[in-house]
């Protein structure tokens, strides 16, 4: 039986809050899935990518009910093509302004959830995951570098990675930028999923203070210290006007969602009491700003 067609004012497409998530396998996909349920979309899970059209038609015709609308894309489907970037863009052309996520993880945590687990990678077979993964990271590059929103999974559990995802995807009471000021350490890696990386590792350490070695940037002492050192509190301003200065042209690009990374040695002091004085700014200014403090709890 044929599907009737169906007409949809242009209009009507470019209110559609549409989501196109897709990534590594193990990645974590299934888990922002769920996270985008929790905060109002309807979600069409292994969507073949040749229906992805027909299915943003329906959903701008649909009404209030799938007004958000999320498809997970991914190589599961026998039709899976690999050109997301063409349908992404096919999209845009349709007059739909569609937000591209991708999902994905450093390959041994890749290879340990799959062990966990003990299911094989779709595009496995008979022969080896390590194989497998990296096929499938050739298929996917073209999509991840042309992604709105990266989500790197490698040092997040599903609790973590779904307050994220919610907080990026929670219908915000103002069009603006959303921004998450992410603290870390450089000695366990640079977060892949930021947008701008800063290094704070001019401020002297408050590990080398006994009385602060033991505490975090969040608490009101060792917030103190590394606020108080010369070029500190400017060097928060001076960020915050930087990434200020840069929203109205991330907004007119459709960027809803950044991602502010923070370095200091080990995660623990510097970094997280910058993340958190850069993001009162931001909310001062009028964007919502939360903070996540990756390595805090690694040392």
């Amino acid at each position: 039986m044929g599907v009737a067609a169906v007409h949809v004012d242009s209009s009507d497409r470019s209110e559609l809050d549409l989501v196109i998530v897709t990534g590594i396998s193990g990645g974590g996909r299934s888990t922002v899935a769920q996270a985008l349920e929790n905060v109002g979309y309807y979600v069409i899970d292994n969507l073949p990518e040749s229906l992805v059209g027909q299915a943003a038609e329906l959903a701008a015709a649909g009404g209030d009910e799938v007004r958000r609308t999320a498809m997970v894309l991914d190589v599961r489907s026998r039709a899976f093509t690999a050109d997301l970037v063409g349908v992404v863009e096919d999209l845009r052309k349709a007059g739909f302004k569609p937000h591209l996520v991708f999902v994905d993880a450093d390959d041994d945590v890749i290879i340990r959830r799959f062990e966990k687990v003990r299911r094989a990678h779709p595009l496995q077979g008979d022969g080896l995951l390590g194989d497998a993964i990296a096929a499938e990271r050739r298929l996917l590059e073209p999509a991840r570098n042309s992604a709105d929103t990266l989500f790197d999974t490698t040092h997040l559990n599903e609790n973590q990675l779904r307050s994220r995802v919610e907080e990026a995807f929670l219908a915000p009471s103002s069009a603006g930028l959303q921004f998450t000021c992410l603290s870390f350490g450089f000695k366990y890696g640079i977060p892949r999923d930021a947008d701008y990386v800063a290094d704070v590792r001019f401020l002297p350490n408050p590990y080398w203070v006994p009385t602060l070695r033991e505490y975090t940037g969040t608490d009101q002492d060792v917030s103190d210290y590394v606020l108080g050192q010369d070029g500190a509190e400017e060097f928060v301003d001076a960020y915050a006007s930087l990434l200020l200065g840069t929203t109205q042209g991330f907004e007119r690009e459709g960027k809803r969602y950044m991602t502010i990374a923070i370095g200091c040695t080990g995660g623990k002091h510097r970094s997280v009491a910058i993340a958190e004085a850069l993001a009162k700014r931001l909310n001062a200014a009028g964007f919502p700003a939360n903070t996540h403090h990756r390595d805090r709890g690694n040392e």
